[in-house]
């Protein structure tokens, strides 16, 4: 049995990265003699996984203007508005590898949120016109992102495991059937301790992070989270980690906590981890915190199944989701619009520290029982691969 996981767009997000960690660990356990590849848009940032997976370089193929793709691509959209010729040029390398494999997992998590996929909605076509079994692997999808043309994409899958409720409602409701109900993998990946930095308070640290994409689409909520990070060091001995946990261009969360730092070091009580840490290590620091804060999903995740108290900014269906299997209710997640009010923030965290205690006992009950969840996921495969 040969799988794929498709849909990868590298590892300098370290939650895409876990995601990859996580899913490879639990489909070695469950298929020992298959072979496991990995279709990566970025290559060059997933060297880690050489000794667990074969890495494929789909990186997409460039159309320079009047190549012979070019003008094949435009005469078909001038005569027959149909972009499929230039997909499949592009989308080349990744089609190019459906003969060699016999399962294929579109791992992006979250890649439906965006809009509509045409070039996705090829590959999956592709994929089935031949046969193959194509599933959807720990995706989170909300009511808003779904059209007619992407619900008819997702009801070719085989299977669609889905990492929170509010997405298997949201699919349910919508006549997309083959739905089952999981956990994110990453609630399963291992971490790494690496030694303490200077000025880390050992069972005193709080993590924060946020986002550029989270500043971009609310630029207030800049200010509210300097607010914050004020009142932690003006009502509390706690020192601060600035956790970065995706380092992309133009979507670096190193730079954007760099900043924090600089304006907040004279305090002597905040510090900035690395921008060269992988997703074991970030989660080996997140899970000797006292709290973390948190604008990437995967960054929470890591302090969730750590059973670290945790407080999440700016959310998506996914952040809502999980938050809401683990507690019975969305608790401490604000939305995108919250965010950038200061009183709210402040009020959330104080309840997360007046909380700790029940927060604590709520996560070593019910963490267990997500992890599990996760594990569901091979056991669906497995069975709908017997059939």
């Amino acid at each position: 049995m040969k799988i794929l996981m498709f849909n990868h767009t590298g590892s300098d997000n370290r939650g895409c990265e876990a995601i990859v960690r996580s899913s490879c660990q639990l489909l070695s356990e469950r298929f020992q003699a298959g072979e496991i590849g990995l279709a990566s848009f970025k290559p060059e940032t997933d060297v880690l996984f050489e000794n667990m997976v074969r890495i494929h370089d789909v990186r997409r193929n460039k159309v320079s203007k009047y190549s012979l793709p070019w003008i094949k691509s435009a005469l078909s959209v001038k005569l027959f508005k149909d972009e499929t010729p230039m997909l499949r040029y592009q989308n080349a390398p990744l089609l190019n590898l459906i003969p060699q494999y016999d399962v294929f997992l579109s791992i992006g998590g979250d890649n439906y949120c965006y809009g509509e996929q045409p070039w996705l909605y090829l590959i999956n076509h592709e994929i089935k016109k031949v046969g193959k079994k194509l599933i959807l692997w720990g995706a989170s999808i909300g009511q808003e992102d779904l059209s007619l043309a992407k619900v008819s994409d997702l009801k070719q899958f085989d299977l669609l495991l889905v990492r929170e409720t509010l997405t298997y409602d949201v699919l349910k409701r919508n006549g997309i059937t083959r739905v089952q109900l999981c956990a994110d993998g990453a609630f399963t990946m291992e971490q790494e301790q690496l030694p303490l930095p200077e000025g880390w308070q050992e069972g005193n640290t709080i993590g924060f992070n946020t986002s550029p994409l989270v500043i971009r689409k609310n630029p207030a909520s800049k200010q509210a989270a300097l607010d914050l990070v004020q009142h932690i060091l003006d009502t509390t001995d706690m020192t601060i980690a600035f956790t970065p946990h995706v380092i992309e261009p133009g979507n670096d969360d190193y730079e954007c906590l760099a900043e924090f730092y600089e304006i907040f070091k004279g305090s002597g009580r905040v510090l900035l981890l690395p921008n060269h840490l992988n997703a074991i290590q970030y989660k080996g620091y997140i899970a000797r915190m006292r709290f973390f804060i948190g604008a990437r999903t995967h960054a929470t995740i890591a302090a969730y199944s750590t059973l670290v108290p945790t407080m999440v900014l700016g959310y998506s269906v996914k952040s809502k989701g999980i938050a809401k299997d683990i507690f019975g209710e969305e608790r401490l997640v604000l939305n995108l619009a919250e965010i950038s009010d200061s009183a709210k923030l402040i009020d959330k965290f104080e309840e997360m520290k007046r909380d700790e205690s029940d927060l604590r006992t709520l996560l070593a009950t019910r963490i267990p029982e997500i992890k599990k969840m996760s594990q569901k996921a091979v056991d669906y495969l497995f069975e709908l691969l017997k059939k």
